[in-house]
């Protein structure tokens, strides 16, 4: 989840992020569009609730065993 905070953090406008793992959600406090956060957040594995392709779960999967790697 540090990979999510990270990202988010970088974009100028986002001031807080917060991530609640037991409800799988994430809070953010920002000026920048939702849109582009939730690209962001999808872009590096973690898709929207309900926006999963095939694709995006497997590069998730990879995501979450690298982050366990590390």
């Amino acid at each position: 989840m540090n990979s999510i905070k990270n990202a988010l953090t970088k974009i100028e406008g986002v001031s807080e992020v917060s991530i609640d793992k037991e409800t799988e959600t994430i809070e953010v406090e920002s000026t920048t569009e939702r849109e582009k956060l939730v690209k962001i957040v999808s872009d590096i594995g973690y898709p929207e609730k309900g926006n999963n392709t095939l694709l995006k779960k497997a590069k998730s999967y990879v995501s979450c065993a690298v982050g366990k790697m590390s």
